[in-house]
């Protein structure tokens, strides 16, 4: 979006507190709750609306959530056992259109008419900051719906509660994901280079940076690309940084240093032959081939959902084929986090479906075995770590849950922005043409500093290291 953060999130402060005004309830300057649920115990409505990019969110629900009854052929609405209808508002990522479609409800939500009123929206990791500021105050803190992070959600990955506070440290949304990542790889491509597929033996030849650059070479020799893309990589650096691209109250965006390094490493990687040159960027149709059975590409790295979502989807060939092992860094890529919308009608029911989603280890473990998801608890996840009842056919019948658990306990999650989906997004688009020798390094932050200048207007100065 186009738009300047600093204006819509005022104008949402302003909304939030034409909300407040017409009963919800909101958090006092402790943080503590001034109002039980924001009007719990009065009638719900008959509609829970729910803004989400995809289907995600709605199939993990009506896998667990006991109150389903049934759900449209179309997938709009589902029916739950008293009645009420959860109506589906389903706009895509791209281009930003799911964010602006939901700032224009979170805008209106005050003049709303009940059963058109926002109870739930989802946000990601790289725009959640956005939504859970304090100071626009769209998504009600927990406490306000009678939910206590402390011990209600105790057993979450502490960087997830992190994730979802605003700056104040006040939990603002919870999220069923986990989502640590991993180094996946071809077990066939594994046999022929290293005369071993065992996920330990390439554990120790993709263990760090230096190992594995080494291990490219060892590909390179046999035809084989190490990762299809450049943009594979930049999500362990991207992780990495020590500041938030913009701070609060600031109007500077510095490039941090480990962007730098991505940049620097990924050219000499790309001009080694470590990837796949024809391979530009993600989510493109060579990116998805490349995962297929007559691709080069030795390995991917993903999180759960990246196996379950995009890898799988993507595979042409016999299960069994993948693999997974440690990454050469521990990172985290992505997370959906659920909010309840300040004003919601609906507050009983959006708490009863947050503690479902996020807080029940049964339901939990239950979304983990039917959907390969790594979710939110640290007791179960280290519990199906050890279960072969959690083995993956896709993978071979192999527990990706034993390499998951111990990254996912040693994540420190990077400092969030409001610009961060804006500015990971147009770094790698500036610097995919340097890259590719489009442009020179120069011409490339140039670029990137005029695209972040038009998306996000009110930034008046670009550091780089």
């Amino acid at each position: 979006m186009k738009k300047r953060v600093g204006s819509l999130l005022m104008a949402m402060a302003i909304g939030a507190g034409m909300l407040a005004g017409c009963g919800a309830s909101s958090s006092t300057a402790s943080g503590a709750s001034s109002g039980a649920a924001g009007g719990a115990g009065g009638e719900e409505g008959a509609v829970i609306n729910i803004y989400s990019w995809n289907d995600e969110f709605r199939t993990r629900l009506e896998a667990i959530y006991p109150e389903v009854e049934s759900t449209s052929s179309d997938g709009t609405v589902t029916t739950l056992k008293d009645g009420t209808e959860i109506h589906w508002i389903i706009n895509p990522n791209q281009d930003g259109v799911y964010q602006q479609k939901l700032d224009e409800a979170l805008l209106n939500q005050a003049t709303a008419a009940a059963d058109d009123k926002v109870d739930i929206f989802l946000s990601e990791t790289d725009y959640v900051f956005k939504y859970t500021d304090a100071t626009a105050n769209v998504a009600m803190p927990l406490t306000d719906l009678g939910i206590d992070p402390d011990t209600d959600l105790a057993d979450q990955y502490s960087f997830t509660k992190t994730t979802a506070s605003d700056q104040n440290g006040v939990q603002r949304g919870s999220t069923w994901q986990c989502c640590p990542g991993l180094l996946v790889y071809r077990r066939d491509i594994a046999m022929d280079v290293f005369g071993t597929d065992d996920p330990v033996a390439v554990g120790e030849k993709v263990k760090d940076w230096d190992t594995l650059k080494a291990t490219a070479e060892e590909l390179k020799a046999k035809g084989y690309y190490t990762f299809a893309s450049y943009a594979d990589t930049f999500r362990l650096y991207g992780n990495s940084i020590s500041e938030p691209w913009v701070a609060a109250g600031e109007t500077t965006l510095r490039v941090d240093p480990q962007i730098m390094n991505w940049i620097e490493d990924s050219k000499e990687w790309l001009d080694a032959g470590y990837f796949d040159s024809t391979v530009k960027g993600q989510w493109n149709d060579d990116w998805n081939k490349s995962m297929g059975s007559a691709s080069k590409v030795f390995a991917f790295l993903l999180p759960a959902w990246g196996i379950d979502f995009t890898l799988n989807p993507n595979w042409d060939g016999d299960a069994g084929a993948w693999a997974v092992t440690n990454p050469p860094q521990e990172y985290n890529w992505g997370g959906s986090y659920i909010h309840a919308a300040t004003g919601t009608d609906n507050p009983t029911a959006v708490r009863d479906i947050i503690l479902s989603l996020t807080a029940d280890k049964a339901n939990l473990l239950k979304i983990s075995k039917d959907y390969m998801d790594f979710t939110n608890t640290v007791s179960g996840m280290q519990e199906a770590a050890t279960d072969e009842a959690f083995a993956s056919e896709f993978l071979g019948g192999q527990n990706a849950y034993e390499y998951f658990a111990p990254v996912a306990e040693n994540i420190k999650i990077a400092p969030l922005s409001s610009y961060d989906q804006g500015c990971v997004e147009l770094i790698q688009n500036a610097f995919s043409d340097y890259f590719q020798g489009n442009v020179d390094f120069d011409r490339a932050k140039t670029n990137f500093e005029t695209a972040i200048q038009e998306r996000y207007p009110d930034i008046t100065e670009i550091q780089w290291p």
